[in-house]
C-alpha cells in the first residue's frame, strides 16, 4: 500500500554521526520530529536542535534557530581565524529571513558593525563583515537611516583610501548607494565626504565590479543633487565613461547598462526646466532673442529698417520676417507659449543659427523662395521637432527602474541635444522636399522624421557623426520600402479562400504554439527579484517539469549556470493553481502605487495564486524582458486551460500562417485567386451514365 501523501522520505545527518533515513510524517509537530531523530542518536535536550538542509542556501526548518547565538558569539572571539569562519558561515545562511531575523533580533548588525567601524583587518575579514552586513540589511528589516554618522564616515574612508583589498571598496560602494539613495539626510554626508574626482578615478580601473559600483553610487548622487551640480557632474563624467566603458573591450553588464541609462536620463533631464518654461512676452532678454533670430535670417533686411522707416512699418516689415521664419502668428512669442517645448525650442533655433549659420540661412532662405504651399516653416517645424525629440528621448520622464536603453552619443559629445536637434532639422527639410509636401502635408512629414529618428536611434550610432551618416541613408523612398516590407510580413492576402484557408489552419498551428510555451517553460528562466528599494541584485530560477505537473524553483547565484530540475528545493503543483494574475492585480506591485516610474513594472509583473493551507497564497515574478512576459503568461494559461492571448502569441501564429500559406500555395504563383468560387453548373438532363454496380454482368 502506498504511504500517505503527507509522508516523505528524507535522510538526516549529523557530524561523527551514521546518518539516518526516516519518514517524515509532515502533519507531525516539528519538535516531535526533532524528539524522534535525537532519541535514534541517544541525544538529549533535543530542543537545542534543530533541522537544516543540506544543499541550495542551507535554510533552517526550524524557528528554534540556535546557530544564530552560536555565531554572534564567533564574531567577538579574538581569534582572527575563528572570526573569519564565523563570517564565512554567516554569509552563507543571511539570505535566509528566519535566519537573519534572529541574527537581527541578536543585536547581530551592531556586532557587524563594530567590526567594520574598528577596521582592524581590511582584507578578507572586512569584506565578510561588509557582504554579511548588506545580505541582513537586504531584507528590509532594518532602515537604512538608522545608520550612525560615524559607521557611515567609515565606510567612506574605505572608498577614499588608495591602497584597499580589490572587494572592499565595491562592498563599501554598494553600501553607500543604499544609505544615499534610503536615506536624505545620510545621502548628504556622503555626497559631502565622497568626492566626485573619486568616483572618477574608480571609473577608470579595469576592475568591472568596481566601475560597476562606483557608477552606481554616482548616479545616486546625480539624483539628489542639484541641476546645476548634476550639469558640471555630468559633463566632468562624461568623456571617462565613455572611453573607459562604452569603449572598453569588455562587454558590459546588464546593471553597468542600467546606470548608462540613468546616467543619460539625467543629463536629458536638465532640459526639462526649459521645457517646462512658456516664453514670457514681457521678458526683455528672450525678446532680444528672438529679433538676434530673425536679423540672422534676413541680415541686409534688417540693417536697413533702422533708416528711414516709421515705427508702424519697422513693426509691420519685422512682423512679415517672422512669418517667413515659420512662425504661425505675427507676435512669435504666442507660438512659444505652448509646453513643452516652450523655450527649448527657441535654445534650439537659436544654437541652431549660431552654430550653423550657413545651414541656417539656407533653410530659410530656400523656403522663403518656394511657391507659399510648398515651403517648410522652420519655427513651426522646430517647435514640433523640439516635442518630438523629446518624445523619442524621453526627457522629463521618470528614470525606469530596470532600461538599459542608452545610446552612446550623448556621452562623447557636448550639448548633445542641440547637436542632435541640428542635424534632425536638416532632416526634415531634406525630407520634405523628397515628399514635396506642402502646408497639408505638415503631420505627414513629421511621422516620417519620426520614423526616420527612431530607427536611427534604435542601433544605437556611437558618435554624431555616424548617426548623421545613418540617418541621411535611409530617405523617405526607403522609408516606404521598409513599411511596405513590414505590411507584407504581418498582412497576407484578403481573398475569402485564403482567409478560409487560414482559418482552418489556426488550430493546429495554435497547438504548435502551445508545445513551443511549455517548452520553454521547462527549460526554466531566470528571474531577478525586487526588493522594497527596487534594486534587482537577487537571482531565483523557476521552470516546469517535464511531465507538466510541477512547477519547480529556487535561489540561484548571481553568474551561476541554470540549476538542475534535481537541485531546485520548491514545487507548486500545476493543479494547486487557481489563477494567473498580471500588471496592476499582482499582489507585489499593487501597493507601489500608480507614478509613471512602476509602468515598466507593471508590464513585466505576473503572478499565480494557490492554496496554501487555508489562506490563499501567490508565487511572484518579474519577467526579464517583455518578451519572457509573453512566453511565461502564455505557458501557464495553456496550463490552466485558458486561451493564449499575449501580443507574442499573435505575432508568432500570425508569422505561421503567413508561412504556411504561403507554402500552401507555393504552387498558385502568379494564378489569380477569384474572390468568390467558381459557379456550381447545373444538374444533367439525365443519369443514364451512371453505373449500377450491384447489377451482374451476364
Amino acid at each position: 500500500m502506498a504511504p500517505p501523501r503527507n509522508v516523505v522520505k528524507i535522510a538526516v545527518q549529523m557530524p561523527d554521526a551514521i546518518p539516518q533515513l526516516i519518514q517524515l510524517d509532515q502533519a507531525k509537530p516539528l519538535a516531535a520530529v526533532l524528539k524522534e531523530v535525537c532519541d535514534a542518536w541517544s541525544l538529549v535536550h533535543a530542543e537545542s536542535y534543530a533541522l537544516q538542509f543540506a544543499d541550495g542556501h542551507r535554510r533552517y526548518i526550524t524557528e528554534n534557530d540556535l546557530e544564530a547565538e552560536r555565531l554572534l558569539g564567533g564574531l567577538q572571539s579574538g581569534s582572527r581565524e575563528r572570526r573569519r569562519e564565523t563570517l564565512q558561515h554567516l554569509v552563507s545562511l543571511a539570505p535566509d529571513v528566519t535566519f537573519a531575523q534572529e541574527v537581527i533580533s541578536r543585536d547581530g548588525l551592531q556586532k557587524l558593525g563594530t567590526i567594520i567601524e574598528d577596521g582592524d583587518d581590511l582584507g578578507e575579514v572586512l569584506t565578510l563583515a561588509l557582504r554579511a552586513f548588506l545580505e541582513l540589511m537586504e531584507h528590509g528589516m532594518v532602515s537604512w537611516e538608522t545608520l550612525s554618522i560615524p559607521f557611515v564616515r567609515k565606510v567612506v574612508c574605505y572608498v577614499n583610501m588608495n591602497l584597499m583589498d580589490a572587494w572592499v571598496q565595491p562592498l563599501a560602494l554598494r553600501l553607500l548607494e543604499s544609505v544615499t539613495l534610503s536615506s536624505p539626510a545620510l545621502g548628504q554626508l556622503v555626497k559631502s565626504e565622497v568626492p566626485l574626482d573619486r568616483l572618477l578615478v574608480h571609473l577608470q580601473v579595469m576592475n568591472q565590479q568596481l566601475q560597476t559600483k562606483a557608477m552606481a553610487l554616482l548616479t545616486a548622487l546625480l539624483q539628489g543633487a542639484s541641476p546645476t551640480e548634476r550639469k558640471q557632474a555630468c559633463a566632468h563624467h562624461a568623456l571617462a565613461v565613455l572611453q573607459n566603458i562604452i569603449h572598453s573591450a569588455a562587454p558590459l553588464g546588464d546593471e553597468m547598462a542600467h546606470h548608462l541609462y540613468v546616467l543619460q536620463a539625467l543629463t536629458l533631464g536638465l532640459l526639462e526646466p526649459r521645457m517646462r518654461t512658456p516664453l514670457d512676452p514681457y521678458s526683455q532678454e528672450q525678446r532680444e532673442q528672438l529679433q538676434a533670430l530673425r536679423q540672422a535670417a534676413f541680415e541686409s533686411e534688417g540693417e536697413s529698417l533702422g533708416t528711414g522707416l516709421s515705427a508702424d512699418r519697422r513693426r509691420s516689415l519685422c512682423a512679415r520676417e517672422f512669418r517667413k521664419l515659420g512662425f504661425s502668428n505675427s507676435n512669435p512669442a504666442q507660438d512659444l507659449e505652448r509646453v513643452p517645448p516652450g523655450l527649448l525650442a527657441l535654445d534650439n533655433m537659436l544654437y541652431f543659427s549660431r552654430h550653423a549659420p550657413s545651414a541656417y540661412s539656407r533653410f530659410v532662405l530656400e523656403n522663403s523662395s518656394r511657391e507659399d504651399k510648398h515651403e517648410c516653416p522652420f519655427a513651426r517645424s522646430s517647435i514640433q521637432l523640439t516635442v518630438l525629440l523629446c518624445e523619442l528621448l524621453r526627457v522629463g520622464e521618470p528614470c525606469s527602474e530596470t532600461a538599459q536603453d542608452f545610446s552612446p552619443m550623448f556621452f562623447g559629445q557636448d550639448q548633445s541635444f542641440h547637436e542632435l536637434f541640428c542635424v534632425s532639422i536638416q532632416l526634415l527639410n531634406k525630407t520634405w522636399k523628397e515628399m514635396r509636401a506642402t502646408q497639408e502635408d505638415f503631420d505627414k512629414v513629421m511621422q516620417v522624421v519620426r520614423e526616420q529618428l527612431a530607427r536611427t536611434l534604435a542601433l544605437k550610432p556611437s558618435s554624431l557623426e555616424l548617426f548623421r551618416t545613418k540617418v541621411n541613408a535611409l530617405p523617405y523612398g526607403e522609408v516606404l520600402r521598409l513599411r511596405q516590407t513590414e505590411r507584407l510580413h504581418q498582412e497576407g492576402t484578403l481573398a475569402p479562400p485564403i482567409l478560409e484557408l487560414r482559418e482552418k489552419l489556426k488550430p493546429e498551428l495554435m497547438g504548435l504554439i502551445r508545445q513551443q510555451r511549455l517548452l520553454r517553460l521547462c527549460e526554466g528562466t531566470l528571474f531577478r527579484k525586487i526588493s522594497s528599494r527596487r534594486r534587482q541584485d537577487k537571482l531565483w530560477f523557476c521552470c516546469l517539469s517535464p511531465n507538466h505537473k510541477v512547477l519547480q524553483y529556487g535561489d540561484v547565484e548571481e553568474g551561476a549556470s541554470p540549476p538542475t530540475l534535481e537541485s531546485l528545493p520548491e514545487q507548486l503543483p500545476v493543479a494547486d493553481i487557481k489563477a494567473l494574475l498580471t500588471g496592476k492585480d499582482c499582489p507585489h506591485v499593487r501597493e507601489k502605487g500608480s507614478g509613471k516610474q512602476n509602468k515598466d513594472l507593471y508590464e513585466l509583473a505576473f503572478s499565480v495564486s494557490y492554496d496554501h493551507g487555508e489562506a490563499e497564497a501567490y508565487l511572484n515574478f518579474i519577467a526579464p524582458s517583455k518578451r519572457e512576459f509573453h512566453l511565461w503568461t502564455d505557458g501557464l494559461s495553456a496550463l490552466l486551460g485558458s486561451p493564449m492571448g499575449s501580443e507574442q502569441t499573435r505575432l508568432d501564429l500570425e508569422q505561421l500562417l503567413t508561412m504556411e500559406t504561403k507554402l500552401r500555395l507555393l504552387e498558385l504563383e502568379n494564378v489569380p485567386i477569384p474572390e468568390q468560387p467558381p459557379p456550381i453548373p447545373p444538374p444533367p438532363t439525365n443519369f443514364n451514365f451512371c453505373y449500377d454496380c450491384s447489377i451482374a454482368e451476364p
